[in-house]
């Protein structure tokens, strides 16, 4: 499981725009967002951390990565 934090994460239209852009980049990702604490929790079947925090990047967000 790969987290990000990404505070400008503030509406249900960023949490879907956010999975589009993380299944786009990773089609059999399982997204799970946590929308109250600006997280986005994602079990990757081939994309590693890179990969997946520039689709963040690129649908105009700004991801953290959390350990763990």
């Amino acid at each position: 499981m790969i987290t990000f934090q990404v505070q400008d994460m503030t509406c249900g239209h960023c949490v879907a725009t956010l999975t589009r852009a993380v299944t786009a980049a990773d089609p059999g990702a399982t997204v799970t967002v946590d929308l109250a604490a600006h997280r986005i929790a994602i079990a990757p079947v081939r994309a590693d951390v890179p990969v997946l925090a520039r689709a963040i990047e690129e649908a105009g967000y700004t991801p953290v990565v959390l350990p763990g």
